[in-house]
């Protein structure tokens, strides 16, 4: 988090003495305490929480608790009497036979230390603001009933409080007084939450979330309004390709990979590394009884730094031989474990080409531990397949009855060449070895690594021979899938029960939000990819604010400069430029975007050119980039239109000449 050079400060959240004692205390009650937080919290909160859990994530019973949370999450508050035969809950507590208080609260969880439950509503009694008052005014014999049905959730979720001189004031479902009722461990005092009306020191400029944000806002608030018809709640908004890890941005990605392949041949490596929780640099820097997951800012950093160290060991050292290209994309699993696929375009001379060169970079074996202790330490540690199949029917990787990896594989004396498909890797048959009492492995359940990666990352890290691969589409494809997601039906109510919707959604952990905190890149590519603009004469994009008037957009002369209609300009003031098709131009001429201008370049930085993908169903449109990809030096559209002499009326025709 940034302080924009101490400008920003954050007071600290008041806490007394007792309480700061149960967060500290190493005695039985503050570790208990510790543990079962979130549930001492439930049977002391004013509120009860409203929110739609997936618990198909929590039943696997594997890796971290995870609480996924579908849809809006409410803050639901109920009348101060419990219903007829119902015992109290939440608010009531405090109000409502406060002679059996305590007796009541324990009801509510059984586990929980009631000695501990004591020390947190005596301290609430006295210090917290809104039991005294609630306390005050359950001894009003004619206080009026304003409580509603819990279940029961309006349209409209702001509250309307009768004051003292029995006006009514509406409390926004946006003001900070929620956080206090729903949370009074952290906020013992009733310290106000957040509010909709925080101020920032941030500059003027709207971030791109802020903005979607502010976009997006106005369907909830058609919901909220009571609007059902789609037609009268606006126009169709979508993410553009520039809102990183949206669909168009994983496309483009993918496609201006497909582009480096063009120009510079198939990738020969598939490389995959996963962050190690257990790394010195992380356990070093936790806190009392934390564990690496309490600090998701720590594993955010420290995995990027080792990344880093990766990629210029790989692409500037050349560790693996040297690299012409590459790319790689960061993910994040659904626990939450930060990880990199990387692909590796080698040089011509340093390519992978027969098996014996293969198993001088990957290794699919245990290691003998009398000769090689370190790297049998890590391999069984870091790159040893997981129990499935027969041994383990619920294993993640298991999708049909089969792994989806394939394991175990099968031994294998010598490696052999992959026909369209990964090398088989070299796994000679080996004596089982025993990780526990249930648990034996032997070669056919080795990931495949290379040594010296391994040995200095000491993480899992997968290295793959790819070049045999034919579909490279596959690969680029898998790269950049995008993140996990999740399709959620939702049903109609009673009017409209037979429609169902489905919902394209993402969930995001805690480190992948921290990475975009800290504005790390989530892909990269080298060389990097221009994207060439394409479009029909006179029927280009051109952006305008709405408040403009037409005529001045249409009679600007610098909404009718593209990167195509300059291409034509410069074609005809430098002979050089005419001797590159469309596409190979960025590769010496960069293109100026504050003056619309190219540019010869003056450094040897290295580009690629890519025109934009257009669809066979957009006719013309098509043929002119056909057109543009086997056209040198074309001076204008009338330029592209002549062939042989012969001037003809569209694109198509032409192209078809």
């Amino acid at each position: 988090m940034c302080c924009k050079g101490g400008k920003v400060t954050i007071s600290q959240v008041p806490a007394p003495d007792e309480l700061l004692q149960l967060f500290l205390d190493s005695s039985t009650e503050g570790r208990h305490f510790r543990q079962h937080i979130r549930s001492y919290n439930h049977v002391m909160s004013f509120t009860s929480l409203g929110v739609h859990v997936d618990e198909s994530l929590v039943a696997t019973g594997r890796g971290i608790y995870t609480f996924r949370a579908q849809g809006a999450i409410y803050h639901k508050i109920g009348g101060f009497h419990p219903n007829q035969g119902s015992r109290p809950r939440y608010l009531q507590l405090y109000i409502y036979d406060t002679d059996h208080e305590l007796q009541n609260r324990m009801r509510e969880n059984p586990i929980l230390n009631q000695a501990v439950v004591y020390k947190l509503q005596k301290l609430l009694h006295q210090c917290n603001p809104f039991v005294i008052m609630f306390r005050k005014v359950a001894l009003e014999p004619n206080i009026k009933q304003c409580g509603g049905d819990e279940d029961t959730i309006k349209r409209g979720r702001d509250i309307n409080v009768i004051n003292c001189d029995g006006k009514l004031t509406k409390v926004q479902e946006t003001m900070g007084y929620y956080d206090p009722l729903q949370y009074p461990i952290l906020l013992p005092f009733g310290t106000y939450g957040w509010d909709i009306e925080t101020k920032t020191t941030v500059g003027k400029n709207v971030t791109c979330r802020e903005y979607y944000s502010y976009v997006l806002q106005g369907l909830q608030d058609a919901l909220h309004d009571g609007e059902n018809n789609a037609d009268n709640v606006g126009q169709r908004t979508i993410l553009p390709s520039s809102f990183i890890g949206s669909k168009r941005d994983m496309t483009q990605g993918y496609q201006d990979g497909m582009a480096i392949v063009l120009n510079n041949g198939k990738p020969d490596i598939f490389l995959t590394m996963t962050c190690n929780p257990s790394w010195i640099e992380i356990t070093s820097e936790l806190g009392l009884r934390q564990t690496p997951q309490d600090r998701p800012d720590l594993l955010t950093r420290i995995f990027r730094s080792k990344f880093e160290q990766l990629k210029d060991d790989v692409t500037n050292k050349g560790v693996l031989g040297r690299v012409k290209s590459y790319m790689y994309v960061t993910e994040f699993q659904k626990h939450g474990l930060p990880h990199v696929h990387m692909l590796l375009i080698l040089d011509i001379d340093d390519k992978l080409r027969e098996p014996e060169e293969y198993d001088s970079v990957v290794k699919a074996e245990i290691p003998r531990h009398e000769s090689e202790p370190e790297l049998y330490e890590a391999v069984v540690k870091h790159m040893i397949h997981g129990s499935c199949g027969v041994l383990n029917q619920s294993s993640p990787c298991m999708k049909n009855g089969h792994c989806k990896k394939r394991h175990p594989k099968d031994f294998c004396e010598e490696t052999r060449q992959g026909n369209d498909s990964y090398p088989e890797y070299m796994r000679r048959f080996s004596d089982p070895i025993f990780l526990n009492r249930n648990k034996s492995v032997d070669n056919r359940w080795v990931v495949p690594y290379n040594p010296w990666l391994l040995l200095k990352y000491d993480c899992h890290i997968n290295v793959e021979i790819c070049s045999s691969i034919k579909s490279i589409k596959y690969l680029y494809k898998y790269v950049y899938k995008g993140p996990d997601r999740v399709a959620m039906e939702v049903h109609r109510g009673t009017c409209m029960d037979e429609i169902q919707q489905y919902v394209d959604a993402r969930w995001i952990c805690a480190p992948e939000a921290l990475w975009k905190i800290f504005k790390f890149t989530l892909y990269k590519l080298y060389p990097s990819v221009e994207r060439l603009q394409i479009h029909l004469p006179n029927n280009h994009q051109v952006r305008f604010y709405k408040h403009q008037r037409i005529t001045n957009v249409l009679n600007d002369n610098q909404n009718a400069v593209t990167m195509l209609t300059e291409f034509f300009a410069l074609n005809q003031m430098d002979p050089h430029a005419r001797n590159y098709l469309y596409r190979e131009i960025p590769e010496h001429y960069c293109w100026l975007k504050g003056v619309k201008k190219w540019q010869r370049r003056r450094t040897k930085q290295k580009v690629i050119g890519r025109i934009y993908t257009v669809s066979p169903s957009e006719g013309e449109k098509f043929y002119l980039r056909v057109l543009l990809s086997h056209l040198r030096g074309p001076t204008s559209w009338e330029c592209l239109l002549t062939h042989n002499g012969a001037c003809f009326f569209t694109f198509k025709k032409a192209a078809e000449d």
